[in-house]
């Protein structure tokens, strides 16, 4: 019996573990309003006291906005937009991804 306890608990360990590894990593935004320095300073000092959160990336040309997570947490999308729109912006869209910030950096630089 016991065996089989600590095959089950390693089973559902190793499964968590897995699912950690391909959870979404990042929240992307797509945020009306943003025009200024002190606009993202403004979103990434609210976005990074969230106890989920470990970056902020904003990104005025494009009005992107987006958030690294901390392994496993996570932020509940009504968070983010209650968040947003209280500081005055228009949250257009929301993204969950596994893209890192380097790559999202990258992605931002490539564009036209």
């Amino acid at each position: 019996m016991t065996r089989f306890l600590i095959t089950a608990l390693l089973s559902a360990v190793l499964s968590f573990a897995a699912w950690a590894n391909d959870a979404p990593r990042t929240i992307e935004m797509k945020v009306d309003g943003l025009v200024c320095a002190f606009c993202a300073q403004g979103i990434s000092k609210k976005l990074g006291k969230m106890d989920a959160t470990s970056d902020v990336l904003v990104n005025l040309e494009n009005g992107l906005v987006a958030v690294s997570l901390k392994p496993g947490k996570d932020v509940k999308d009504e968070d983010l937009r209650s968040t947003l729109t209280d500081a005055g912006y228009t949250l257009q869209s929301i993204e969950r991804t596994s893209e890192t910030f380097e790559e999202i950096r990258t992605r931002l630089k490539s564009k036209p």
